[in-house]
This record gives structure tokens, sequence and C-alpha cells, in this order.
């Protein structure tokens, strides 16, 4: 019992299938080492739902009908809603919020006989690189807490790190999966746009946004992934109506001959030298591997940023705009009018990020604006897109940095919203073009600090990159690395 909290998503199921350890055992497990929530990581947990859905765990493993991942725990990021755990999605204008439904992503997982632990912080709406912008609190970097896990799926990343959970989902709208596993030395995929449901996800930017797992391992993301997609075009329009795919399947095969790009705009100026010897050195040990490095380029790398930052916070504006008070979640006590108990609502509920986001979005969008910036960053989002497509005429997969740096100090860019937006830049090129992306431990950088390798796939290629990454961890030890005083 005592090291449960230490074996991988693949291990507990085969304990659980085999009867060694009962879901209900790995549940009080998990549940122990959620007490005084460390690190910030939970906004809601509730024992009594946990252990009812591990007692018929039980039941299923006992009568022959257990899923492929039955009792195994999972938590989720609190964007997903769910019925039987609060939702806000790390916002006060949220606060208490049950849904009464679950989404797809957590259905599909608890389909699969995944054990729910509770909901976990995130920045606001999930907007942020930090998981400063909670209406809850930050989140804490398991590896010093006095930095950041990244974000906005921080609470997830550092629940992994902890060990107060297996496994968790995530949500990337510009790299709020890759770069929170980075920072906390763990691994996370992002799939292809439209390959898990956002049906019940709630939204920040519609056409960004997209689920995926995050875990110690590439097999363990494998597993998860494998549950989680597929079609749900009768709730999702961004749904592809593709077949369930078992990611698991090609994780063993050879990487000779695989041709990896190295875009030359993801080690110029502003990668920080430490980040770049691990990368390096990940990089070195593919060529062990069989792996071919080839150069690449990404030309339009650095527009990403301004192109990320008006095409989402123009979403934002419209998909926050069903947060006034009427309906669901908080609203304001004092109001005159309609038109004050919505301007009140929304200036108590919505804190500093989001109202930065919607305001940014609404000028974008605005009469005489529209075709300055808006239309203007679609074409160049077409742009990045095309680039990608040239790149891997090339290669098969391309490998660099996650992010320019290892994770900051709490508060450090605090005045500076500008300083975590360019954070992103690795990771928003892969988002704008729809493709998947991963993050995969890679070392370590300044201050002891993980280091992620980011890999990026061509459309549909998730299995490949699963590979990639496992075949690199079959042949290293930073995925299994674990914060001190937390084995």
């Amino acid at each position: 019992m005592s090291d449960l909290h230490q074996l991988s998503v693949k291990a507990l199921a085969t304990l659980l299938k085999t009867k060694q350890v009962s879901a209900v055992e790995v549940a009080t497990r998990f549940l122990a080492r959620t007490g005084g929530n460390p690190h910030n990581a939970f906004l809601d947990i509730d024992s009594e739902v946990t252990l009812a859905q591990a007692q018929a765990s039980d039941a299923k493993l006992a009568d022959g009908t257990a899923g492929p991942l039955e009792g195994v725990p999972v938590a989720h990021k609190d964007v997903f809603v769910t019925r039987d755990f609060a939702t806000t999605a790390g916002s006060k204008i949220l606060s208490g919020y049950r849904s009464p439904f679950d989404a797809t992503v957590v259905q599909r997982l608890r389909t699969a006989g995944m054990v729910t632990l509770g909901k976990l912080n995130c920045d606001e709406f999930a907007m942020g690189s930090a998981n400063e912008n909670s209406a809850y609190g930050p989140v804490q970097n398991p590896w010093d807490t006095s930095r950041v896990p990244g974000g906005s799926s921080g609470g997830s990343a550092a629940a992994v790190a902890a060990g107060l959970a297996p496994a968790v989902t995530g949500t990337d709208t510009g790299g709020s999966i890759r770069q929170p596993a980075s920072f906390c030395g763990i691994t996370g995929i992002k799939p292809t746009y439209g390959r898990a449901s956002r049906y019940g996800m709630i939204a920040y930017a519609s056409s960004l946004d997209q689920a995926g797992p995050m875990a110690r391992s590439a097999e363990d993301c494998a597993l998860l992934l494998s549950a989680l997609c597929g079609a749900d075009v009768d709730r999702d329009a961004t749904s592809l109506d593709m077949p369930t795919e078992d990611f698991s399947a090609s994780l063993n095969q050879s990487l000779e001959g695989l041709r990896i790009g190295i875009p030359k705009e993801f080690f110029g100026e502003g990668l920080h030298p430490d980040v770049r010897a691990a990368v390096d050195g990940a990089l070195r040990e593919y060529e062990k591997l069989g792996a071919q490095l080839v150069p690449i380029s990404l030309p339009r790398t650095e527009l990403s940023i301004p192109v990320y930052y008006i095409i989402a916070p123009a979403e934002a504006s419209s998909n926050l705009s069903r947060f006034d008070g009427v309906k669901f979640g908080h609203r304001a006590k004092d109001y005159t009018d309609l038109v004050d108990m919505y301007k009140k609502t929304r200036a108590e509920g919505f804190g500093n990020e989001a109202k930065r986001r919607i305001m940014t979005g609404a000028y974008v969008l605005s009469h005489g604006y529209y075709d300055a910036y808006y239309l203007q960053a679609q074409k160049i989002r077409r742009m990045i897109a095309d680039d990608f497509q040239n790149a891997f005429k090339q290669c098969d997969v391309i490998a660099g940095p996650v992010a320019p740096s290892v994770a900051w100090k709490l508060g450090e860019n605090a005045n500076d919203p500008v300083a975590d937006y360019l954070a992103d830049i690795f990771t928003l090129p892969a988002s704008l073009a729809g493709l998947p992306g991963m993050s995969v431990p890679a070392g370590f950088g300044a201050h002891n600090m993980p280091v992620g390798l980011q890999l990026i796939g061509n459309y549909f290629k998730e299995a490949q990159l699963l590979n990639a990454a496992h075949q690199l961890q079959q042949a290293t030890d930073w995925h299994t690395r674990t914060p001190k005083g937390l084995q």
C-alpha cells in the first residue's frame, strides 16, 4: 500500500486485474495523499463519491466486466464539467457550480473504469502560463514550492509530479498541457485538434482548445489517450469522425531511420542555455537510437504570439459572454436593473487576466478593427500551418524545447503579463496549426528544475509521437525522477 502512488497507470491496472490490490485500497491511498491539499493542486475532493466509484470498479473486476483501466484513479482539470464534483474553471464567477452532466472526456474515462479523485486547480478559464490566475490561489511546483508549475493545467501537472494522482486530464489551447508537463517533469500530450471531444469542456478559444492526458510516462499517456479519444459528432461540431485507435500498439517500434526535424527558430535568441543543453542531450539520445536529425525552418514562429493573442481573446470574448449571473454561477447582490446586474456580476466574478482577454477580444472584433487584426491573424495562422506541412516533407517528427526557460518564481511576472505570453513561443505554432504535440522529460536545468523536450507530429500521428517518446524513456530515466521527499 505504501508505494502505490509511485506506480504507473499500467502497473496499477495490472495489480487490479490480478486482484493483488482492490480499487478501494488504491483510491484510499491516493485520497490519503491529497489530505491537506498539497501544492493547492485540487479544487474539489469528495471521498464518498470516489470510494463509491472504487467499490463499483471492484464489483466489475470481480464479475469479469471490467474496463481496460478499471479501478485506476484519475483527476480532472476543472474545466471539464462533472456531475459529482463542482466545476469552476478556476473562476469566482462559477463558484460552487454543479453540472447536470459529465463532459465526454470524463464519461469516456469512467467507461474505461477509471475512478475520479476530484477536480484540479487551473488558471481561470485556462488563461495563463503559470497557474497564478486561479481565483482559488496559485498552485506550487512540487520540485520547488516557491516556483510556478506552469499553466494553465498547473494543478494537473503538480498532482502527477507530487504523486497525488497517477494520471490526469488537461487542456491545451496554446501549450497548457505541454508547458506545465515540462515545468513539473512529467509527460503530456495534446492530440490533433478534433481527436478528443470538447463537449462539456468549458470553452476558452473554441478553434484551439483540445483535451489530453498527463502522466509520468508516454506509455501511460497512450493508455489514457486511447480511452478518451473518439468521434462525438452529435455533441461536438468540431469532433473528427474517426474510429478509436490503440495508441499503445506501436510503442515498441524501432526509431531506426526516423527523421527528426530541428527548427532553427526554436534554438535562437531567448532560449536559456540550460534548457538548450538538456534538449541537446535528449536529441543525442535519439541519434543513439537510430534517428536522424534534420535541420528545418518554421519561419513564422515569432508571429505565432501576436496571432494567438488576437485569435484566442477574440473567441474568449464570445465564449465568456454566457457568464452573466442570469442562469448559473455568481450573481452580484446589489444592482438596480438587468444591465447593472450584468456589469457588477462580471466585474466581481472575472479575474484580471480574464477581463484583459475579454476586452482585447472585443476590441479586435469591433467595427473598423476586425479586418486589420482578426482577419489578418487568421491568414497568418494558415501560413503557419503551411510552414509545418512544408517541414514535414523533410522530416517525420519535429523536436525542440517546450519553453525558453525552466519554471520561474511565483509572482515574478505578476506585473508583466506579456512575459507570460512570451513563454508560449514554442508551443503556440502547433496549437495554431491544430497539430499533435507533447512534452517529454529531458533532464534538468537551472536550480535543478525539470526541462521538457517538445515533440510535434503531423495530423493524426499521435502514435508516432508516443512511440518516439516511449523509446526515449526506455533509454533514459528522466521520467522516473520525483521531487525530494515525495518518494
